[in-house]
């Protein structure tokens, strides 16, 4: 439920403008890791595959830094994990679209 919740605070406040200039098509969807601390701080974000363009990783690695702080872990979830690793793979158009990652 935690990743879901995070996947929603970025899908609504993502800003693209960062993507500006970029034309769609010249890129793969990249797959990205967020690594976030059980206070919400955010350790880091790694690229697992990239999109073929640095401007494209760079622009997600921002959008995910301008929202951070992330939701405190909820009790039960902060007990059991300090650091909890969300994956995903970005797709963006209108708007952005986070779809499960996978390995």
């Amino acid at each position: 439920m935690y990743a879901e919740g995070w996947r929603q605070k970025i899908e609504v406040n993502a800003s693209l403008q960062l993507l500006k200039g970029i034309p769609p098509g010249s890129y793969t969807n990249p797959m990205i890791t967020v690594a976030v601390r059980s206070d919400g701080s955010l350790e880091a974000v790694t690229v697992n595959k990239t999109s073929g363009l640095p401007q494209v990783d760079d622009a997600v690695r921002r959008i995910v830094e301008s929202l951070a702080p992330f939701a405190r872990f909820p009790g039960d979830l902060a007990e059991d994990y300090d650091v909890l690793d969300i994956r995903r793979v970005w797709t963006f158009n209108a708007a952005v679209r986070l779809l499960p990652g996978s390995r």
